[in-house]
């Protein structure tokens, strides 16, 4: 089992998930380049400028470690980095579990994805002119579950900790991509989990995910906000067992 994380996270995020798992799979966790304890100067604005160059991070993974039958799970824009992975290099992956995926944030006719353009606009002004302060404003939003701040706080720290630069060009790869298309490429089993409450990705989004991925399973958490392996990974790892063992 392969853990990709989303957009100013790291490995960390999946710590209440993973160790499930290690005893009946081989676990991989890993930090995206730019993020984490990643090796920045491995960073290349023209690789990482599309969602391409992660997926493509991901394959190497796989087959440095000489993996197969990957089980991909994906968190947030990490989802739509699995999806292109899987087109890639289709023969390394079993299953693809994918939290809170969104392949386009901007609505689009009669497509919901939840911003507007100014909406988007306006969060990468914001996060252009104040990393720091956008951190601490869009945390909260993102993790959801007010009641408990300290999830909130561990957000932010982890987005706060992402080099302003990369930041401000993970953003843009993020919340301007546009992988709708890529959706009914996906040819195997494909679990997707979708929150309640979720500021990033509506229930809509999740829907849409699953009519376009062929034989997809849906599972509506009872988990609110954007980040289940943080604010209910018991609920998050029951459904991936759940999904594994059929």
């Amino acid at each position: 089992m392969v853990f990709a994380h989303g957009f100013g996270c790291d490995q960390t995020m999946w710590r209440l998930v993973a160790p499930e798992f290690e005893r009946d799979h081989t676990v991989v966790l890993f930090d995206h380049v730019g993020s984490g304890r990643s090796d920045l100067s491995a960073y290349d604005p023209e690789k990482y400028g599309s969602l391409e160059g992660y997926a493509g991070d991901i394959v190497e993974i796989c087959r440095e470690l000489e993996l197969c039958d990957v089980v991909l799970v994906a968190h947030s824009v990490a989802s739509m980095m699995a999806v292109l992975a899987f087109a890639q290099a289709p023969e390394l992956f079993g299953a693809l579990v994918l939290i809170g995926p969104s392949p386009r944030y901007v609505d689009d006719g009669d497509y919901v994805g939840g911003f507007s353009r100014t909406d988007i606009a306006g969060l990468l002004d914001a996060l252009d002119s104040n990393h720091l302060g956008w951190s601490a404003d869009m945390a909260p939003v993102i993790m959801g579950n007010r009641d408990r701040p300290e999830l909130a706080e561990e957000l932010t720290n982890s987005f706060c900790r992402t080099a302003p630069d990369i930041a401000r060009q993970f953003a843009r790869v993020t919340f301007l991509s546009d992988n709708r298309a890529d959706l009914p490429g996906v040819a195997v089993p494909t679990l997707i989990l979708q929150c309640s409450a979720d500021a990033i990705a509506p229930d809509a989004v999740g829907e849409y995910v699953h009519r376009n991925i062929p034989g997809s399973e849906l599972v509506r958490l009872s988990a609110t906000g954007h980040v289940p392996q943080l604010s209910a990974p018991e609920e998050t790892t029951a459904a991936i067992r759940a999904f594994l063992d059929r």
